[in-house]
This record gives structure tokens, sequence and C-alpha cells, in this order.
């Protein structure tokens, strides 16, 4: 597919998440309070934001923003509008209640079924969950080809699709990939940046938070595939990770670490 006249559709998916670092956790039933804890933009989609709109920039894009989520995931939508994108959609039902990844996802792809699209960019993953799942389940509704872990994204020369530097452990990979295409973006992408005064007041005075429900993405995606009825997982409980005692110091020579460490491997039936 080749884009013309450099009117590439992006379609950025956000998730507004409590920020983690005021989190705390009910110690009996295991949920999360989120009473008093401040709501973020999910790191990793403010990566993919700015990806976006530095793709605007150089090619004249149209970017749009999406979230799933109850009527106050609005604000997050007027900062990314404020940072730069056109328009921006919240996806909000009763009826998507209760999603777990699979579901929330096939949801997000019936939405960008119906706004049409070249590109998505998804965060790598949210803090809140750290599955890594959504984007990559988005491009498997979709049929459409993904490249996960990117730190790098450009246009190829022809506008026909990109070249996406993805990330591992210890090296990195160049991938080229066509459009219609799924990105899923890395904090190590980019820097975000901020929201300029004019900017706010453009995003809360002159654009509009567009609503989706279920009745106008039901030609896009099945009743039985959204909510709580299309999420084949559960989550049982939330816990944060326990202390553990501190390990024993060995001053002993190599041959002997070795003689430890195996000993201790066969103990817990490793070895």
């Amino acid at each position: 597919m080749k884009i013309e006249n450099g009117k590439l559709r992006i379609i950025v998916c956000i998730k507004q998440v409590p920020d983690t670092n005021e989190v705390k956790l009910d110690q009996e039933t295991g949920v999360l309070i989120r009473d008093g804890v401040p709501s973020i933009i999910n790191p990793d989609d403010l990566c993919g934001i700015e990806a976006a709109l530095s793709l605007k920039e150089s090619y004249g894009c149209h970017v749009t923003v999406i979230t799933m989520g109850p009527p106050q995931a609005d604000v997050a939508l007027r900062e990314a509008l404020a940072m730069g994108c056109d328009e921006a959609y919240l996806v909000t039902d009763r009826a998507f209640g209760g999603a777990d990844t699979w579901a929330t996802s096939q949801t997000l792809a019936g939405a960008a079924k119906m706004l049409g699209y070249d590109l998505i960019i998804t965060g790598r993953q949210a803090i809140d969950g750290d599955t890594a799942q959504v984007g990559p389940q988005i491009a498997e509704h979709l049929g459409i080809p993904q490249v996960t872990y990117a730190e790098d994204i450009k246009i190829q020369d022809d506008m026909t699709g990109l070249v996406v530097r993805r990330q591992y452990e210890d090296r990195y990979q160049m991938i080229g990939i066509k459009f219609p295409a799924l990105v899923t973006a890395l904090s190590s992408l980019n820097i975000p940046r901020y929201m300029s005064v004019g900017g706010v007041v453009t995003a809360y005075d002159e654009k509009e938070v567009k609503l989706l429900k279920y009745d106008d993405l039901k030609e896009f995606v099945k009743e039985e595939d959204i909510g709580l009825k299309g999420s084949p997982t559960r989550v049982k409980k939330s816990f944060t990770k326990s202390a553990k005692a501190m390990g024993a110091l060995h001053e002993v020579s190599e041959d002997e670490a070795v003689e430890i460490i195996i000993n201790k491997l066969k103990e817990h039936y490793v070895l």
C-alpha cells in the first residue's frame, strides 16, 4: 500500500493507568487501592504518541488517539490532543466492562476498523498489568504485520511501509514492514514532548473527545467477544512481591563455591 500525498493515517492506542509509584494493595482482599491515586498516560504509550507526532511533523500524517476506559479517561485523551494529536476517541460502554487483554484487543481492533488506519502504534505494555499482549493481539485480530519492541521508526522512501529497529537483550534487528501495520513502542524510543499552553487551550476549548459505544462498533466486533463474556481469563488476586530472607554468605575458594552451588541445586532437585 502506498500512502498518497503524505496522508498516513496513524492510530495511537493509549491507556490511562494508576501511577504505580503511588499504588498500594489491600492486604486482605489483594486488590489495588485506587482511591487518591493519580492517573497518568501509560509511559510506553506516551512514547507511542511522540513517535506518531514526529512522523506527523516529517510527513504531514493524521494522528488519531484512542483509549478504552471509563469516562474519566477523557483527561488522558485531552493530554494527547494538547501534545498535538488531531483526533481523540474514547471507547466506553458498560458492555466493555471486565475485559481482559483478549476482549480489550478485540474492541480496539473493531474501533480501528471503523476509523480506518495505515499504521497503529501502541506501547509495549502497561505498567498496571505488564502483559505486553494487547498490541500484538490487535494486529492478530486485524490480520496485519507487526513489529514489537521498537526503538526507532522510519518511513520507507517510497512511502509503502516502515523500517523499524527492534530491540533485543544483546543486539537489535532492522525490519522492513509494509502498511497497514502495527508497532509497539519501547520507552527508549524517544522522549515525549510536554503539552504546550496553547495546546491545552485548544484541547479543552476547540477539540472534542468523541465517544464510541458498542452500538457504534457492533458492525466490527461481535458482542460475545467483548467485556466479561468475551474474556477467557480472570484476575484472581494481585499482590506485592514479598521480601526474602538474606542469603548465606560463603568465603571459600572457587572449587568450594562450585561444590556448594551444585549441592544446593541437588537439594532443590534442579540437578
